[in-house]
């Protein structure tokens, strides 16, 4: 959606865009179709502007077509910022530079001269450049009884025992759903470290240098000068969070120049830490999490997840594991999937994505993170050849670029992408 809105504001009337969406919500994703208003986003008003060069976009629109006198630092609803994004096209919406079709992509086919989408209904769709905005690899609905993943919908409440599995942000909107809907039962999430998310506070970011950043490129080194930072913060009547936000300027560099083992330590040992502390949850969410702990209906267990079965009496039987590696087998009523996004992008992959791997049209990453990407968004083909017709933004590319997963970071991405998808067809 962001890169499409580029493409019609920079190509002014010169280009043409087609964009497939299978789901019924354009521009919603998982992200932004709940209809839950308790479901808040994690980022302030101020910066879920759509565009780079208008700051106050959003903010505008709130006050303007939603009639709020909105807070700048506050936080709003995920279905509300839903409504913002579908509302982006609309100044092309009965104009033929924009088309919109609701179908599922199958195969990209990919040639000198441009590229032909082959959709689920037969119908193919003809351009000269392709850009794949799919999002994260998720798995499609669980194949055991009692299992849930997040996104299809809020939980609702259930008599007995929830067990959700991981604690970090994908767990904050299904329990305010469950406890919102009246569930009396015990809610326990399990997860390796134990660790929610940490809340969001007014913050006033360090202006980090980037020679600062030029020495510890390395993992081990990097986290301890972080570690330094964040304490000569507080030491000085500051906040850890001003430390945290003053380096998010410079992530993807330092992303890009990490080593491969170095970008392999962080995911093993430190990507979990670090994942609470740079995406944190509203103050409001917050509170009602703290109140659940308080009052024991939200517990937090260090463990992992190993599989689900029948029990006796055909009960819903999790299997987990503790620190110390022993079993055991805890009765609960349903399981919640809340393990994140990470996951295996070739096991999860859509037909689109595995067609691509398969065809040698795209590779993975070394380290499985995703799509395998070059540092101007274009898909490396099997060989490591940059494809010229296809590229990949957003968290499809999140293997080049790591931080690319929040609004700020895309609508950067967006612009730039833009500019020279339309310098390639002459725009």
């Amino acid at each position: 959606m962001l890169l499409a809105a580029q493409l019609l504001r920079q190509g002014a009337g010169r280009v043409a865009v087609t964009i497939l969406e299978k789901g019924a919500m354009l521009g919603c994703g998982v992200a932004y179709s709940t209809p839950d208003p308790r479901h808040l986003l994690n980022t302030r008003v101020a910066n879920m502007a759509a565009y780079p060069d208008e700051p106050d976009h959003f903010l505008d629109w709130l006050r303007g077509e939603e009639g709020w006198f909105a807070d700048p630092q506050g936080f709003v609803s995920r279905g509300t910022y839903g409504r913002y994004m579908r509302g982006l096209l609309d100044p092309w919406g009965d104009t033929p530079a924009l088309a919109c079709w609701q179908a599922e992509c199958l195969r990209l086919e990919v040639g000198a001269k441009g590229v032909t989408a082959h959709l689920a209904t037969g119908e193919r769709v003809a351009a000269d450049l392709a850009v794949l905005a799919t999002g994260h690899a998720l798995p499609g609905a669980a194949q055991t009884p009692g299992i849930s993943q997040p996104w299809s919908g809020p939980a609702t409440p259930c008599d007995g025992h929830v067990l959700i599995v991981g604690s970090g942000l994908t767990i904050v909107d299904q329990v305010l759903s469950l406890l919102a809907g009246g569930h009396e039962g015990t809610i326990t999430a399990i997860s390796r470290h134990r660790l929610l998310p940490q809340v969001h506070r007014p913050t006033d970011p360090v202006d980090l240098r980037p020679g600062e950043l030029t020495e510890p490129m390395r993992i081990a080194p990097l986290m301890r000068w972080l570690r330094g930072q964040a304490r000569a913060r507080e030491e000085a009547g500051g906040d850890w969070r001003d430390v945290v936000d003053g380096l998010r300027p410079h992530l993807q560099a330092i992303w890009r120049e990490l080593p491969t083992e170095s970008r392999r330590s962080f995911l093993r040992h430190a990507s979990s830490l670090w994942e609470v502390h740079r995406h944190r949850m509203p103050p409001a969410s917050h509170e009602k999490l703290q109140e659940a702990r308080g009052s024991g209906r939200l517990r937090l267990l260090r463990g992992r997840f190993e599989s689900a079965g029948v029990g006796e009496a055909g009960r819903l039987v999790a299997r987990i594991s503790g620190p110390d590696g022993r079993h055991r087998d805890l009765p609960v009523s349903r399981i919640i999937d809340c393990r994140g996004v990470r996951r295996d992008p070739e096991a999860h992959a859509t037909p689109l994505v595995a067609e691509l791997l398969a065809s040698g049209k795209a590779r993975l990453d070394p380290l499985r993170v995703g799509l395998d990407v070059g540092p101007d968004c274009a898909v490396l083909r099997a060989d490591g050849s940059a494809s010229g017709r296809l590229f990949a933004m957003g968290p499809a590319s999140r293997a080049a670029f790591w931080e690319i997963t929040a609004i700020p970071d895309i609508r950067a991405q967006a612009a730039a992408l833009a500019g020279r998808l339309l310098e390639r067809v002459g725009a």
